[in-house]
């Protein structure tokens, strides 16, 4: 019961601070651009960190190594697999429907944060302190996903008062994503590793695939070792939290 509270605490904090974000954009969009990417750049590093140092270590205490490495590839696989669908979708509807492409923003996003409150639980369900770590790496990748998200809503026809109302109640998946956990994992614990490892695939994906490249093709070039640096204080935050 008290994963399930800690992991309520968390979801909730995640909706509120994604909000936040698109919020920020709503009043401060050309002030919070300067800053974006060393926010993208921490997320970058919590997400790495959180992976590598807190999930896979704590998967490979119950399954194999080999193990840990099918679930950490078939997670790559998997999220690569969503992306491309739903890019496909974007590109197919482009020049059908404009609002078609919030729509499907929305969509993946839903998933998204469903999956999010689903690892949250299940890391909360392993420890507290891995709980916390993970949450707080899922926060700090939710602000800046949600900002783009805002964008992308109102580049499609949305209005800002229904792309928030639209964000906000896609952010609230995140909270079924928690209950279902609690459903799913009371009834066997022995999935908690395996979600555990797929959420450290998701992770690396998230971080190598989105984040990174997003960094390394945005930032200017006397300012990259600003943002490398911010990267590794990420990572390092991870590494001293126990």
């Amino acid at each position: 019961m008290t994963a399930l509270f800690l992991t309520i605490i968390s979801t909730v904090l995640v909706s509120l601070l994604s909000l936040s974000g698109a919020v920020l954009m709503f009043f401060l969009k050309r002030k919070l651009q300067m800053y974006l990417l060393q926010v993208v750049a921490l997320a970058a590093g919590t997400l790495m960190g959180s992976a590598f140092l807190h999930l896979i270590p704590e998967s490979t205490e119950t399954l194999s190594v080999r193990s840990v490495n099918i679930i950490l590839l078939s997670a790559f696989i998997t999220f690569f697999l969503l992306e491309k669908i739903l890019q496909w979708h974007h590109h197919h509807e482009y020049d059908q429907e404009s609002h078609t492409i919030g729509y499907i923003s929305l969509a993946g996003d839903l998933i998204h944060n469903f999956i999010d409150g689903l690892i949250i639980y299940a890391s909360f369900y392993t420890s507290t302190a891995l709980g916390i770590t993970t949450a707080f790496a899922v926060i700090l990748h939710e602000i800046p996903q949600e900002i783009g998200d805002f964008g992308v809503l109102l580049h499609s026809g949305f209005s800002k008062s229904k792309a928030l109302i639209s964000n906000l109640l896609v952010s609230l998946t995140s909270i079924a994503g928690g209950l279902i956990g609690y459903l799913w994992l009371e009834g066997s614990s022995a999935l908690t590793p395996y979600i555990t490892a797929f959420a450290a695939g998701g992770f690396i994906y998230t971080a190598a695939s989105d984040l990174l490249p997003e960094i390394r093709h945005g930032t200017k070039q006397n300012r990259s070792w600003i943002t490398f640096l911010i990267f590794l204080a990420g990572v390092m935050l991870m590494l001293f939290t126990e």
